[in-house]
């Protein structure tokens, strides 16, 4: 279960949130949000100044979330922050995946993953899934909302089950200190992790470190149980 913390800023809250736990650390270059992570000019002028101070234990990755960007704007950011992975989070067609994909794989970052978001509002929205099987790594299953996500709202899981392509998902929206026990019985076979964010704020980018802690101690205690329970049940 990969936990994803976004809306990241600050980096001594950064560390934090690395060191309770986290896998994926989660960074916004979306202008409108309240969580944008500029890029500001060092003394230099050769890397932002914000990019120097982002260095994650071992293991721990870092996801850039960008909405509708060029791809040029794309690229400079997985440079200079060295991101691990890039998260689209717009209307982005499958094409720009696939030569996204091309130009980053040619030497600038082989390896890097891409996660596409699917606004979901309903059952309807699964059908978008198929068009991204073949040019994503990840998808990503957020409330649809007036914005480009950071709603705080939940969608109803349920319609998840109507999902039955091939590539592995995260769910995002609205999850919460609380939920722990809903996403461990989900059972979707897909299901690869959750993406945390407004509902771990102190402010909007600022994370509580110790509640993010405790969710992810209870959700992986949850999960492995939950495989415990399987595997016994397959050798019964």
């Amino acid at each position: 279960m990969i936990i994803k913390v976004c809306g990241m800023t600050q980096p001594a809250n950064i560390a934090e949130v690395a060191e309770a736990g986290a896998d994926w650390i989660g960074f916004v270059f979306y202008p409108p949000s309240p969580r944008f992570m500029s890029m500001i000019p060092s003394q230099s002028g050769l890397l932002p100044d914000r990019a120097r101070p982002l260095c994650l234990p071992d293991g721990v990755k870092k996801a850039g979330v960008f909405v509708d960007a060029s791809a040029q704007d794309i690229i400079t950011r997985v440079v200079n922050f060295g991101l691990d992975i890039v998260q689209l989070h717009g209307d982005e067609p499958p094409t720009m995946l696939r030569n996204l994909r091309r130009t980053l794989e040619g030497g600038i970052r082989p390896g890097v993953k891409l996660v596409k978001a699917i606004s979901t509002s309903g059952d309807g929205d699964m059908a978008r899934c198929a068009d991204y099987e073949d040019c994503a790594d990840l998808l990503l299953f957020d409330t649809r909302c007036p914005g480009a996500g950071g709603s705080g709202r939940q969608f109803d899981w349920s319609v998840l089950n109507a999902y039955s392509g091939s590539l592995p998902f995260m769910l995002s929206g609205g999850i919460g200190p609380g939920d722990e026990e809903r996403i461990a019985a989900m059972g979707h076979p897909k299901l690869a992790g959750v993406d945390l964010n407004s509902r771990f704020e102190t402010a909007p980018g600022v994370k509580d470190a110790a509640l993010v802690g405790k969710f992810i101690a209870r959700l992986r205690e949850l999960t492995r149980t939950q495989t415990d329970v399987e595997n016994q049940n397959t050798r019964i």
